[in-house]
């Protein structure tokens, strides 16, 4: 399957049952795969007028209780920032897929990871935040959607998965499984709009007029964030213990960091990767924990240096931070890594 296909059947897999989009390359495989297989599944797929249509039919589906999804590319996920801010605002679960191209502007459709702010500092108005997690391979686009649901659902939050061209188009062979939730074993969501007779009626909004409502509001709202930064930090690590220069990478960037760090490893360089998984909440501790004055860190992206201002948080002037980017459809290539790692060793 492609890294697209991968996402959007691991969501049906997943229970998503509303997907609403629009197309836009390199994503559109997602809308497509999905206008079939979600009537087949018995969901329901629309193709909206707009990204901002699309969205608020997620913020829609989402109050009603249901699994919902949208997906667009960068220049798309600009135009939908309004919709995710209301979304978290009324603390509603819901996925969005980013499959990034490069910009800024219209750009082009290159694979890029210059929406690394965007989707991680918030993107809309407001004090809030979204879950983001970053796969690096096909399988792990499909294996990843049943976490990133249950995440949106677990804390009533909008989660993105920022994915990128190269690994949306890009075939690998994927082991599709079964994962679709038994009903009975779902997150319950009494908040849900589902008709109020017999309760009281619920109302999801981010709209709060009395004075000190909107504040109470967005401290309930930051206790939410820190505990999922407190709960829900993941990585991979690979050769640390030794490692004199640690490259972190994400997405498509941690794929050509690995290769060549296995090369580099048969020739006896201690190198070592960290891959953020979840680059919200950014994973830090693993940071705190083995930053020290003897070891060099080399940030690989393909954006002029988005996650590096995490990682430098991260380190807090504990071991030096390098960088090495490209973007507007550039990529780091596995001859410029190997070369950057010999001249800091």
């Amino acid at each position: 399957m492609s890294g697209n296909e991968a996402m959007a059947e691991g969501a049906i897999q997943a229970g998503c049952s509303f997907y609403a989009g629009y197309p836009i390359t390199p994503q559109n495989e997602i809308p497509a795969y999905m206008s079939w297989r979600m009537p087949e599944a018995g969901g329901v797929f629309i193709q909206a007028e707009s990204e901002l249509a699309a969205i608020n039919m997620v913020y829609g589906a989402a109050a009603a209780g249901v699994r919902a999804m949208t997906s667009s590319s960068s220049p798309g996920m600009s135009l939908k920032q309004e919709g995710i801010s209301y979304i978290a605002g009324a603390q509603l679960p819901s996925v969005i897929v980013n499959v990034m191209r490069g910009g800024p502007g219209l750009g082009n459709i290159a694979p890029a990871q210059s929406d690394y702010f965007q989707a991680t500092k918030g993107g809309g108005h407001g004090d809030y935040h979204c879950i983001v997690l970053a796969p690096a391979t096909v399988q792990e686009s499909f294996d990843m959607m049943p976490a990133v649901f249950d995440l949106a659902d677990k804390y009533r939050i909008p989660a993105i998965i920022l994915s990128d061209g190269m690994l949306g188009q890009m075939m690998e062979p994927v082991v599709v499984k079964s994962q679709c939730p038994n009903p009975k074993s779902q997150i319950k969501k009494p908040w849900a709009l589902t008709g109020c007779k017999g309760r009281e009626p619920n109302i999801a909004k981010s709209f709060f007029l009395r004075e000190g409502d909107l504040e109470k509001a967005n401290i309930i709202l930051q206790k939410k964030y820190k505990l999922i930064g407190e709960k829900e930090q993941r990585y991979e690590g690979l050769s640390l213990a030794d490692a004199k220069i640690i490259l972190v990478a994400y997405g498509t960037m941690a794929r050509l960091a690995k290769s060549a760090i296995n090369k580099l490893r048969k020739a006896g360089k201690k190198v070592g990767l960290i891959r953020p998984i979840t680059l919200w909440p950014f994973p830090q501790e693993i940071f705190k924990k083995i930053s020290k004055p003897q070891v060099k860190f080399l940030v690989v992206e393909m954006s002029y240096g988005q996650m590096l201002e995490d990682v430098r948080l991260a380190v807090d002037g504990k071991a030096k931070v390098e960088f090495l980017g490209r973007a507007g459809g550039g990529i780091p290539s596995e001859d410029e890594i190997i070369s950057r790692i010999k001249k800091l060793l």
